[in-house]
């Protein structure tokens, strides 16, 4: 279950609360109220897999004090398919804990979708128009801002223009016309001697608003390279896929078989890698905020950034995959390499819509 699910599953609950007589909201304001919920890892003094602000934002309207709208969409949301648990803490947050197969089920997702986990029909029919002046950087930021639209199901259409002159020149974008003007602050320098990947992610990995920086470090192959740790992570993802294959075992077939195969999501390794694929499609879909007409320039490179926490997370993951020494292969194996696959192929697809390669080889 994704928080992009759960937040649906959250607003479900309410809507059970309401219908049952337990609380007294106007159902109208849902769709400004999903915009409103956050769906996130617990903060400190929090527990289990995701927390939730509901309560506290439907406290005023329902004339509620928080903790009493907490306790009464406790047992709805306790009862929704997938969760296993809910607790209250603090002024009253809603903690929820997953099934133990949830973190299955959504690893046999990532591995049937491929590339195109987190795509979705969001926008579809929607067109937005974006303006960018004739500079290497614009030109790269609205091509993986057009990548990202297009995996929701909308379509960027990118004006040219001749220069940057006529904007202010403390901001990077605006909007005129209704059209969004992406003028973010050029490269000090000519980023082509990087090559193409590099370059990319020199100019995207910043946002637009902050200089980038044009130097070969973004070529080394040592950890302090963060596009090396995000293309390293999955090729030793494909590295370990190839070796399991070479001892005579893949990744389970089934959902049921990942399952016993004991995929917990409470795992000192395994969670913080889950949460991560789990949050991959929200990331996408926040390209056009619920609450906005135009796609958000800051995407490509906050999806940078979680490609660099998920390699993070994988990398210390990786050794715990294939069987050591006389160990046989086990069902607890199988689920391993189901996982890494699955992160392989986020951080795979995460590259592709920055228009970067991810090479099996590295």
């Amino acid at each position: 279950m994704t928080p992009v699910e759960l937040s649906r599953t959250v607003l479900h609950a309410v809507r059970c609360a309401v219908d049952a007589g337990d609380l007294a909201v106007d159902l109208h304001g849902l769709s400004d109220l999903q915009r409103r919920v956050s769906v996130a890892p617990p903060g400190p003094g929090g527990h289990g897999d995701y927390a939730t602000n509901v309560a506290l934002q439907l406290a005023r309207p329902a004339g509620q004090p928080p903790l009493r709208v907490a306790e009464v969409l406790r047992p709805h949301l306790a009862h929704a398919p997938g969760i296993r648990d809910v607790q209250i803490t603090g002024p009253g947050f809603l903690n929820i804990r997953l099934d133990r197969g949830t973190g299955s089920g959504l690893v046999q997702r990532v591995l049937a979708e491929g590339l195109r986990y987190g795509y979705s029909d969001l926008l579809a029919g929607r067109v937005f128009a974006l303006r960018v002046p004739y500079d290497v950087r614009a030109e790269v930021l609205a091509d993986s801002l057009s990548r990202i639209v297009a995996s929701q199901g909308g379509r960027v259409e990118v004006q040219h223009e001749e220069s940057a002159t006529s904007s202010p020149p403390s901001r990077s974008l605006f909007v005129t016309h209704g059209t969004l003007v992406l003028r973010p602050l050029p490269a000090p320098e000519d980023p082509a001697l990087l090559g193409p990947d590099a370059a990319r992610w020199a100019l995207l990995h910043p946002a637009p608003h902050d200089r980038p920086r044009i130097s070969a470090d973004h070529l080394v192959q040592r950890e302090s390279n963060p596009l090396f740790r995000v293309r390293y992570a999955h090729a030793r993802t494909r590295a370990v896929h190839r070796n399991a294959a070479d001892l005579g075992f893949a990744p389970p077939s089934t959902a049921a078989a990942d399952a016993d195969a004991g995929l917990d999501t409470s795992g000192p390794a395994q969670t913080p890698l889950l949460r991560l694929l789990a949050d991959h499609p929200r990331l996408l879909s926040s390209v056009v905020p619920a609450d906005a007409t135009r796609p958000d320039p800051g995407t490509p490179s906050r999806l940078a950034r979680h490609l660099v926490t998920l390699a993070d997370a994988v990398i210390p993951f990786l050794p715990t995959v294939l069987p050591r020494g006389a160990e046989k292969p086990s069902a607890a194996h199988r689920a391993r390499l189901a996982l890494a696959d699955a992160a392989g192929a986020v951080l795979a697809g995460g590259l592709s819509l920055l228009g970067i390669d991810a090479p099996d080889h590295l």
